[in-house]
């Protein structure tokens, strides 16, 4: 399989591109910095670029079977600005699947109904412009026609696999603290073909 990959130089993306790869599959990343993906992602075919231009996003993505994102937001608008560019050039494309690295705070609250976790008292941030960054490509992706999958970590330190998982649709697990990059990496890389996965925001944690 080939796998286009947004991100690839993030904690998630680069350990998700290790995985893939050495799973036997074929990456092809957009890339800012070409030396500091050579550091980062050898594994990965390059192609630098910017993920807000639509002609960047469509080099990428030529030619592959599915899109992985682990784009950030990093205090500015590329979420925002790059997700209905990319999934404009993937229903041109006929590229179907998408999975993307999300955050708990766009999951649904699951004791003030009506409002998502980082609108409620079981957010500890203060600042919620990454949140809101994420909550808009969600609603890109919910009214496109793609097959997408939100992957929605809690608190995500660097780490190596510790398995143990657990995962909800549209919730975080209840008690959920943590969950490793590597682990989240694994995840995603677990559900890329999996349809009961379709159209989810997934809560994940140990």
């Amino acid at each position: 399989m080939k796998i286009a990959v947004f991100g690839g130089t993030g904690r998630v993306g680069s350990s998700f591109i290790r995985l893939a790869y050495h799973q036997g599959h074929t990456i092809q990343a957009l890339v800012r910095d070409q030396d500091k993906a050579q550091e980062l992602i050898p594994e990965a075919i390059h192609i630098v670029g910017d993920a807000t231009q639509e002609e960047d996003i469509r080099a990428t993505v030529n030619g592959c079977d599915v899109v992985f994102s682990s784009l950030g937001t990093d205090k500015t608008t590329t979420l925002s600005d790059s997700m209905p560019l990319i999934r404009e050039v993937m229903e041109k494309q006929g590229i179907n699947r998408l999975v993307t690295i999300g955050t708990a705070g766009i999951l649904n609250s699951r004791y003030e109904e009506g409002k998502y976790r980082f609108q409620s008292s079981e957010s500890k941030r203060t600042k919620t412009f990454a949140a809101e960054e994420h909550l808009k490509a969600y609603l890109e992706l919910q009214s496109s026609s793609l097959n997408w999958t939100i992957i929605c970590p809690t608190y995500l330190p660097d780490g190596e696999e510790e398995g143990g998982v657990r995962f909800e649709f549209d919730l975080l697990p209840k008690d959920g603290k943590k969950i490793s990059t590597n682990d989240t990496a694994r995840f995603a890389y677990e559900v890329l073909d999996s349809p009961s996965f379709f159209n989810k925001r997934v809560g994940i944690c140990y």
